[in-house]
């Protein structure tokens, strides 16, 4: 009765596992064929990534602001992008959309585009394994993020949000490939990303103030990454690895 029942649950695992790699793949694949078929959806794609990686603070606050009153729409998409194709600076979305919208709603614009992009990481390395990860990162980034999460376990997630030289992408898709149940990550990515995104946000609704903001920007920004470069130092003294 028992091995009757063991194997009841294997299918049903097998089903469920299946149902995600569908429900995963076919969203991909209609996008994939839409980017080779339709010119003007291609050319929208390919101006979205030119503009993440190439134009910088400006460009891509120019860009955002092109599209008019579907700004927003197309800032929850270009975060949903940067998420899937690591490691694309998020940093730039958050700021733009704060000079764009204001501190507060973008603040809220770019959690909220994060945590969705965050969830798309989750379910595609969930659905797709390791081998799909690598493909859309690198094997060694991968591996690095593994080994934090073999020192902390469940912790990772909120602490490698707080650390602003991690890359959030590469984090979601390492926590896809654990047995960590999806709303706990979800907690702890939402926890964490809150004060990156508040501080990023307040200091980017700054940025058209001129001088001032910029200033306010750069000392930030350089007293978050002194501290995360302390902090990684003292990870790797304490557990003699690299990451």
């Amino acid at each position: 009765m028992d091995h009757k029942n063991d194997r009841v649950e294997r299918i049903e695992d097998t089903r469920v596992k299946k149902s995600g790699k569908i429900a995963i793949l076919l969203p991909i694949g209609i996008l994939i064929l839409a980017y080779l078929l339709i010119p003007a959806f291609r050319e929208g794609v390919n101006g979205a990534i030119s503009a993440l990686k190439n134009g910088g603070l400006s460009g891509v606050i120019e860009y955002i602001r092109s599209f008019g009153k579907a700004a927003a729409v197309v800032s929850f998409c270009l975060m949903l992008l940067q998420s899937v194709i690591a490691p694309i600076p998020a940093v730039l979305i958050t700021l733009a959309n704060a000079a764009i919208f204001g501190w507060v709603k973008g603040a809220i614009l770019s959690w909220t585009s994060a945590m969705a992009g965050a969830a798309l990481c989750f379910f595609i390395a969930r659905a797709l394994g390791r081998d799909a990860v690598i493909s859309l990162t690198s094997e060694n980034a991968l591996d690095n993020i593994e080994e934090f999460f073999a020192k902390y376990g469940k912790h990772t997630i909120l602490i490698a949000r707080l650390l602003p030289f991690i890359s959030f992408d590469i984090v979601s898709y390492a926590a896809g490939l654990t047995s960590m149940g999806f709303w706990g990550f979800f907690l702890a990515t939402g926890l964490g990303q809150l004060p990156a995104t508040i501080i990023y946000s307040y200091t980017g609704g700054e940025l058209d103030g001129g001088a001032r903001g910029i200033l306010i920007f750069v000392v930030v920004f350089s007293i978050l990454f002194v501290a995360g470069v302390a902090f990684r130092k003292y990870y790797n003294d304490k557990h003699k690895t690299n990451f």
